[in-house]
């Protein structure tokens, strides 16, 4: 069975993938901020974004501002970014959205990652100041990315096909109370065509015998066995003709398709689902660069 990733350099990853997995593991660092670059990968691009935020800060705090601290918590679910006393969330970053994660070699507290905004589309470069954990974070971060496309492998392939499948289900539900209410109403309509014609044929004070074969609106009682007589009614009014039916499609008595859920096909589903499954595959497709390793993705064994 193929490994997740292929590592041009190995790495010990620093935690157990209990600890990511089912919980968290939190770090404190200075949050110097956050800058729009170009490209999702690339040493050069972090280091611009760096030494530009790194300027921006000098300045801030040479008006008295001080660097903000910030919590984070790093799990296989992301890397949110959370204020340390109120835990409220200031940005959450999802794995599959990271495409770079680096410590700078030349100042060992900064460590930096590139992220794709969820509603901008932007590659964002988010820049902290650790004194004693930069490399130990971005491992990290490393190691949860590592365990998030384990576990996509493992449960995407069987829970994502299932998500699917329901969604499919429930739409071609909704198309199906769709068709039913149109026909609902159609036989409404008839019904009161029915009412004005026999009204308007009927003299007046007289009561026209019903023959016991006729329901009250002097039609022929529907059998789904024998085919609709084309006889005329009592009242010399042609009852409306049976739409054809194609040998080739059976219908039901309301004249919608039978459901069969395994005639759903891989586009039956909503089109925030799929944009969502397209955008989770892109993502841990391009995989993550760390540290000057990359991480790319094996061709997925039908096996695993």
């Amino acid at each position: 069975m193929n490994r997740a990733f292929s590592r041009k350099k190995d790495k010990t990853w620093m935690h157990t993938p209990e600890a990511l997995s089912k919980h968290y593991i939190p770090y404190n660092a200075k949050f110097l901020g956050s800058t729009e670059v170009e490209q999702p990968k690339g040493t050069e691009v972090v280091r611009d974004a760096v030494r530009k935020l790194k300027f921006a800060r000098h300045i801030k705090k040479s008006e008295g501002q001080k660097t903000p601290k910030v919590e984070l918590q790093i799990s296989i679910y992301g890397v949110k970014i959370l204020d340390p006393k109120t835990k409220e969330v200031q940005h959450n970053c999802q794995l599959h959205r990271i495409s770079f994660c680096a410590d700078d070699k030349t100042d060992k507290r900064i460590f930096t990652f590139i992220c794709k905004d969820s509603e901008s589309n932007k590659h964002l470069c988010y820049v902290f100041d650790s004194e004693k954990c930069a490399e130990e974070i971005t491992l990290t971060i490393g190691q949860a990315f590592d365990l998030a496309y384990r576990k996509f492998l493992e449960s995407g392939g069987k829970d994502v096909e299932t998500r699917k499948q329901i969604a499919g289900l429930q739409k071609r539900i909704h198309e199906l109370e769709t068709e039913n209410m149109e026909l609902k109403n159609k036989v409404q309509d008839l019904e009161k065509q029915l009412r004005i014609t026999q009204v308007q044929t009927s003299p007046a004070g007289s009561v026209t015998p019903k023959s016991p074969s006729t329901d009250i609106f002097d039609m022929v009682p529907f059998s789904p066995i024998s085919p609709q007589s084309s006889t005329p009614t009592r009242n010399g009014t042609q009852p409306p003709p049976v739409p054809s039916r194609s040998a080739e499609i059976k219908r039901d008595l309301f004249g919608a398709e039978p459901f069969d859920p395994f005639s759903c096909g891989a586009g039956d589903f909503p089109p925030d689902i799929q944009s969502k499954l397209d955008e989770m595959q892109e993502g841990f497709k391009m995989g993550l660069t760390l540290e000057g390793t990359v991480f790319c993705l094996d061709p997925l064994d039908s096996k695993c």
